[in-house]
């Protein structure tokens, strides 16, 4: 008997991977189907009567201990079904822990945790392994299981290491149709038994099956969203066309040709000296960066700020403010409905940018998403959306020396050529651009309060617990520094000292992904080097992350073969690249379905200052599938907070980091770029970065301050060393302070 349009039931225990581990049943178990639940979702008695509709159960990864009943949920209860509930059931990692743990086996630490790292599995060449050759599988576990001898269960892959001798990586049970493994087939680095196993199971499944004279029910349509979520998911905002835009909203755009003009040169001519005004300048301040969008802003150009937990989003123009509620949507679905109104077909499509949303999104934004509360409750000073809609626009090539001059205001044709005129006679003429202070640096008075050294390597080594104990396999710990300025120090009010540490900052530390965004209560100055995530303008979208985990500086000496060595050949660099870029793909398989691929994974990259370990994830729906015209927009709202400023599981790594930092990182770690308004995305990484409140309704007094925050943090595995994690955190740090004319003591 082959069972025809099978339904896999998939248990997640919240982890980061689930929806890899999803596409995998998809390609293994052909014409399938896959609800996802939960794993405190149902009661097992809730469940039960609906199991005849499945044909088998995965039972998925996730943090914590299978002796913990609140990580475990309804798992432990599935080994223990009886007569005709029974089915078919794999476990993945804390599903093989809690299957051994069930079955008499007994649960303890490694030695040395496996976090990322890759092993060759030997194994029994027998039930699900039958066929299968060399398996290097990628593991994630600190915990693992011995299994009694005699017992219900039974080894069929295992390592033997010099570090934690004998450690079982596959099971079956004797009796029931149940078996599981220790490592990650879903992973993208594990080779010979992802989707081999996997089919495997499925052939013994089936053979159980008819020999216990099992049929899987007909589907019933009455229970759907009893059971699970159907995978892929039915997105509502997905439609058979995209939306017309309006005739009204036509792209107005003359090209110039003046290598010879920077982006800083028209900032200055758009005003970006006045510190009291807005301004928007994305800027490809170095390779492999290539387009610089600047925003000619309007006294009546609308912001948008919205803060976490309110129920209305302020919309700003000029001197006035108000309010929309949002109701039944959040804020990504006000965006949206708000973008779909401004949508724009007649642009240039080799122009990245035509105008829209350009601005920057939090750390904390992410956190709904996730279903994480935030347990800081001080007021806030930046909102967690601020973001500006910029009509009039002027884009540069940075590779040609081409200038892009345009606007979605109707009848502005008289501004684009002005400008376009302007600016041939700025790049012709002697005037130079204005020269930037020497260095800005800080009179005694000023106040620099930097991280403490003992409370971080305390942090870290907290960290590095929650790893030993299996509740997360990475954790991005971060600190903030606070710089206080006196306002009697820094010049006339109405003279800008940002745009002055941002010219020393790019200068310093040149970035592909800089920004200078002025969007008043908030100054955000950034030279970051990680894109968080592009997208295509519909239709067919392609949305594309690129997480950096990996840096060594250029010196003398250090040649791309010596950076190759240092990073592509650490296992520890690797490792943190590799958790990051199998989280992202969860991420991305959530929204567009299965087809998910890497297209470089751990590549050397050359920037102007450094050497980064960079990977290539791209993802795009089904041809065949319902348009989703805000398909990026969907990944940006899945995928935040960076997966590469939190850790892995995601969900779990936040909460620990909630506790383990003692504030909100507010504007650090979430992301800043646009969203155009033909429906295509850039938005990069807010690090190396420093961000300032700016309180306009009263001037600056003699005795106020100007305050300014940075952040700065890294990676922690359980190959971290704590002292060496606090030099690079020092080291990220001192490229953002140099611009304050500050060089950190190297220890302190």
């Amino acid at each position: 008997m082959t069972i025809e349009n099978p339904r896999i039931l998939l248990v997640d225990s919240y982890d980061s991977f689930t929806h890899n581990l999803a596409a995998l049943c998809r390609r293994s178990i052909p014409g399938c189907s896959v609800h996802i639940i939960k794993n405190d979702e149902l009661s097992i008695e809730s469940l039960r009567p609906n199991l005849r509709y499945f044909s088998a159960i995965l039972v998925g990864p996730g943090p914590g201990s299978p002796d913990n009943a609140e990580d475990i949920g309804i798992v432990r209860d599935l080994w223990k079904l009886q007569d005709d509930d029974l089915l078919p059931i794999f476990g993945v990692c804390l599903g093989l822990q809690s299957l051994a743990l069930e079955s008499g086996g007994t649960l303890g630490r490694l030695k040395v945790v496996k976090h990322g790292q890759i092993s060759q599995v030997q194994h029994t060449s027998s039930d699900i392994f039958q066929g299968v050759g060399e398996v290097h599988a990628v593991r994630y576990h600190s915990l693992h299981v011995t299994v009694p001898t005699g017992g219900s269960i039974e080894e069929l892959g295992w390592v033997d290491e010099e570090e934690n001798g004998h450690v079982v990586m596959a099971i079956k049970h004797h009796r029931r149709p149940f078996w599981a493994v220790q490592y990650h087939p879903e992973s993208v680095r594990t080779e010979g038994g992802g989707c081999e196993v996997l089919v495997n199971f499925w052939s013994l499944a089936q053979g159980w099956s008819r020999a216990a004279g099992r049929r899987q029910t007909p589907w019933n349509p009455s229970i759907a969203g009893k059971v699970g979520t159907l995978w892929p998911y039915n997105h509502p905002q997905r439609t058979n066309k995209l939306t017309a835009p309006s005739s009204k909203n036509l792209l107005i755009s003359r090209s110039v040709h003046l290598p010879q003009l920077k982006s800083t040169r028209i900032c200055e001519y758009l005003g970006v000296l006045e510190e009291r005004s807005k301004f928007v300048l994305l800027d490809s301040a170095a390779s492999p960066g290539r387009f610089s969008v600047i925003g000619s802003l309007l006294p009546t150009s609308l912001q948008v700020a919205y803060c976490v937990g309110d129920s209305c989003v302020s919309l700003i123009s000029g001197n006035h403010t108000t309010s929309d509620e949002l109701g039944a949507h959040d804020i990504w679905q006000w965006l949206a409905t708000y973008m779909r109104s401004k949508r724009v077909a007649n642009g240039n499509p080799s122009i990245p940018f035509w105008g829209g949303f350009v601005g920057y999104l939090s750390y904390e934004l992410g956190l709904p998403t996730l279903e994480v509360a935030s347990i800081h409750t001080k007021k806030k000073a930046h909102p967690d959306v601020n973001l500006v809609f910029v009509e009039r626009s002027i884009v540069l090539d940075t590779d040609t020396g081409t200038l892009h001059i345009q606007s979605i205001l109707p009848n502005d044709e008289s501004w684009v050529d002005k400008v376009v005129q302007d600016l041939t006679d700025l790049a012709h003429s002697e005037e130079q651009s204005r020269k930037p202070t020497a260095v800005l640096s800080l009179s005694p008075i000023s106040t620099v309060i930097l991280p403490d050294r003992k409370r971080y390597i305390a942090k870290i080594d907290r960290a590095k617990e929650c790893l030993f104990s299996g509740d997360s396999y990475e954790l991005c710990v971060t600190a903030q520094t606070k710089i206080s300025i006196p306002h009697h120090q820094t010049k006339q009010s109405t003279t800008s000292t940002s745009w002055d540490r941002y010219l020393q900052l790019k200068k310093l530390n040149p970035a592909p992904h800089s920004a200078y965004l002025r969007l008043h209560p908030t100054t955000l100055i950034s030279s970051s080097p990680e894109r968080f995530l592009s997208y295509s303008r519909p239709p067919n979208s392609v949305c594309q992350l690129r997480p950096i985990k990996g840096t060594i500086r250029k010196a003398d000496g250090i040649t791309r073969a010596v950076a190759e060595k240092a990073l592509a050949g650490s296992p520890k660099e690797v490792a943190e690249n590799l958790m990051i870029v199998d989280l992202i793909r969860h991420d991305l398989h959530g929204i567009v379905g299965d087809n998910v691929t890497v297209s470089q994974f751990c590549g050397v990259e050359e920037y102007e200052t450094v050497w980064q370990l960079v990977s290539v994830i791209e993802g795009q729906a089904d041809p065949s599938a319902p348009v989703d015209e805000e398909l990026g927009w969907n990944v940006l709202k899945a995928s935040l907070p960076p997966g590469s400023m939190t850790g892995a599981p995601k969900k779990r790594s936040v909460e620990i980091l909630q506790h383990l930092e003692d504030k909100e990182r507010e504007v650090y770690s979430g992301v800043f770029g646009y969203w155009d308004v033909g429906g295509g995305g850039d938005w990069s990484v807010t690090i190396r970065s420093c961000f300032k409140h700016d309180d306009l309704s009263t001037k600056p007094s003699f005795n106020s301050n100007e305050e300014w925050t940075i952040g700065a943090g890294g990676a922690i595995t359980a190959l971290s060393d704590s002292e060496a994690e606090w030099d690079e955190m020092i080291l990220k740090l001192s490229s953002v302070l140099k611009s304050f004319g500050i060089t950190p003591p190297t220890s302190y």
